[in-house]
């Protein structure tokens, strides 16, 4: 398993990925005050829930933003020959909703969006997040558009490492965005983010409201 960052690194390597100048903003300072004392890296200026549709592993279009409405949502983007910050994430997240409250976990989707769509077939996506958790939900799309949703997100897009043959790996960023019933992301959790920090911080986020 790589060792993931610690929550000084985890803060800069946020502000980076997401094109910002700023770390964090505490809440004196104008920014949205944490409902609790949460875990996850806030980012200094919330991020609109992206407005996007792409198919789903049954082949259907899965509008996000409105098949999202009134749920905590955890985006990634990934893909299912990922070594390791994939499957780490998705086994972490999967293992903690299946032991909180179904009160709790029932109002939480996970989406994966793979980044690797020529390999990551529909079926091959299906089966991947099955082994983590059924309810999970996997997207693909043109790799055009998958770059076209993280832009928008000022997220880094995915690389390819041609150099690997048909087993080349993809770089690509390793946070999950969190959204909550607001539709606005406030936080991101980085790779290395602990079970017990998504288990103390997932029944917090359902029902957070951010002061403005």
């Amino acid at each position: 398993m790589t060792t993931g960052p610690t929550r000084e690194m985890a803060k800069v390597l946020t502000a980076g990925l997401f094109g910002l100048t700023s770390v964090l903003v505490s809440c004196g300072s104008g920014g949205a005050r944490r409902p609790g004392d949460l875990r996850g890296v806030e980012l200094p200026v919330a991020l609109d829930k992206v407005d996007f549709v792409l198919q789903d592993t049954e082949g259907k279009g899965f509008d996000f933003r409105s098949e999202t409405e009134g749920y905590l949502t955890l985006l990634f983007f990934g893909y299912t020959n990922c070594p390791d910050v994939c499957p780490v994430h998705m086994a972490g997240i999967a293992s903690v909703l299946r032991n909180m409250e179904s009160s709790v976990a029932s109002r939480v989707k996970v989406v994966m969006v793979t980044v690797d769509p020529d390999r990551d077939t529909p079926r091959r996506l299906r089966e991947w997040l099955d082994n983590f958790d059924t309810s999970f939900i996997g997207l693909r799309g043109d790799l055009s558009h998958v770059r076209e949703i993280m832009n928008a997100l000022n997220m880094a897009p995915p690389a390819v490492d041609s150099s690997q043959g048909t087993n080349y790996l993809v770089g690509h960023p390793s946070q999950v965005i969190v959204y909550t019933t607001d539709n606005r992301a406030h936080l991101v959790y980085p790779h290395g983010t602990r079970q017990r920090d998504w288990a103390h911080d997932i029944p917090m986020l359902v029902d957070a409201t951010w002061d403005s």
